[in-house]
């Protein structure tokens, strides 16, 4: 359905206290500066909330004063989200605030989470996710007819990865409730020192223009368990497989695309597979959770042994090069991979109850999917991105049918 809404609020939120001279300016990591300039992006939908009611008769004043307030006082500890990332080096902590707006939408929530059209969920943003300004985080509210509401939150990649970004929500949650009980660490550039310049490397790599949808499959627990027990049959008998749930997903998945999209091509492609992967506790020692950045890389599986030897000899800034200039030629085909399951995205309660739903929006990337737990925790729902052509033959394939949903929230 095409979905009418007004906006008819835009303000900035700035920290509630001013953010000391000495951290004025926050210094990207190198993993920062090799990530593309783009905006992760969460949508947490809330139905309406009857202790907010008595409270107030203006349930959508009382919810946006509370927003506004947690929002402010957050801000002076994730000083960096209310400035401006300069030159892809570093994030003038200047203050200036977030972007804070509402709007209201003229339908029930129920015709948006019954039967979701991530098309139409961009306009539940604040801002266009493609990095084409310098902002570094968004938000904007959007209030239904039936008293629900929509958190669209948008940060930018370029200073967060899915950790951070889930654990800025869930702070500023907690700040709403009056708790305050997870405090960020700066100290990625530390760890990861800046470059002076990416000599060979564009960050832009791989984003595309081209019409990309996006898709919900939703897998539930019993299917998640015949599809592990399926690959751990197949692999060696001498050192069987014990796939975990986002393995045999991923294994599922991929093989799926590839049936579809290949099979009838004379001319197989080599296949990049990439893996998200959190250092924070692969770190000797482990680093906090509440560590700030983008303190992960990717693991990655060429499907071709020659290729595979010729790029594995590499170091990893050549690796990166070499990956980006094949992909840029369309020689590799890549697909990649992100878990948020085991996230704690249905914890992000602002003081009127945990979310009913969490909805995602198309990142400019093809060959993206995002693992995401179903509100249960026992399911998946898995966020698939590809040209349309590709998903028109992804979604139709009779093996993916037979083991997902694409409608049911309740798994």
């Amino acid at each position: 359905m095409k979905v009418e809404m007004e906006v008819f609020s835009n303000v900035n939120i700035k920290p509630s206290s001013p953010t000391p001279t000495h951290l004025r300016y926050y210094q990207l990591s190198f993993l920062d500066q090799i990530i593309p300039p783009v905006y992760t992006s969460s949508l947490f939908f809330y139905t309406k909330n009857d202790a907010y009611s008595k409270i107030s008769t203006d349930t959508t004043k009382s919810f946006s004063s509370v927003l506004k307030q947690s929002l402010s006082d957050v801000l002076k500890r994730y000083y960096p989200l209310a400035g401006h990332i300069k030159d892809n080096l570093n994030v003038d902590c200047n203050d200036e605030g977030v972007l804070f707006r509402e709007a209201q939408v003229k339908c029930m929530l129920s015709d948006i989470v019954t039967n979701p059209n991530p098309a139409e969920f961009k306009r539940f943003l604040p801002c266009d996710i493609d990095g084409t300004h310098n902002l570094t985080f968004a938000v904007q509210v959007n209030y239904f007819t039936c008293g629900g509401i929509a958190i669209g939150a948008c940060i930018s990649h370029k200073i967060a990865d899915g950790t951070s970004f889930i654990m800025f929500m869930k702070n500023w949650a907690a700040t709403a409730r009056g708790q305050t009980d997870i405090y960020p660490q700066f100290q990625a550039s530390t760890l990861f020192p800046p470059t002076s310049t990416l000599s060979g490397f564009k960050p832009e790599t791989g984003m595309i223009k081209e019409k990309l949808v996006l898709k919900r499959f939703v897998f539930s627990s019993a299917t998640i368990e015949t599809l592990k027990e399926k690959y751990a049959e197949s692999s060696d008998l001498e050192c069987p497989l014990h796939p975990s749930r986002v393995e045999a997903l991923s294994a599922f998945i991929w093989s799926r695309y590839v049936a579809a999209t290949q099979e009838n091509c004379g001319h197989k492609k080599l296949n990049l597979v990439l893996f998200a992967v959190n250092l924070r506790t692969r770190m000797d020692p482990p680093l906090s959770g509440n560590f700030f950045g983008n303190i992960f890389r990717v693991a990655t599986v060429i499907l071709s042994s020659e290729e595979r030897i010729g790029l594995t000899t590499l170091n990893t800034w050549d690796f990166l090069k070499e990956t980006s200039e094949k992909v840029l030629k369309q020689d590799i085909i890549s697909f990649n991979f992100s878990s948020w399951c085991r996230f704690p995205i249905y914890e992000m309660d602002f003081g009127w109850g945990n979310p009913m739903w969490i909805g995602q929006v198309s990142l400019p990337f093809k060959n993206v999917t995002i693992f995401i737990d179903t509100k249960s925790g026992d399911g998946i729902e898995a966020w698939v991105n590809l040209k349309e052509e590709d998903m028109a033959k992804f979604e139709s394939d009779p093996e993916l049918l037979a083991y997902a949903s694409a409608n049911s929230l309740n798994v």
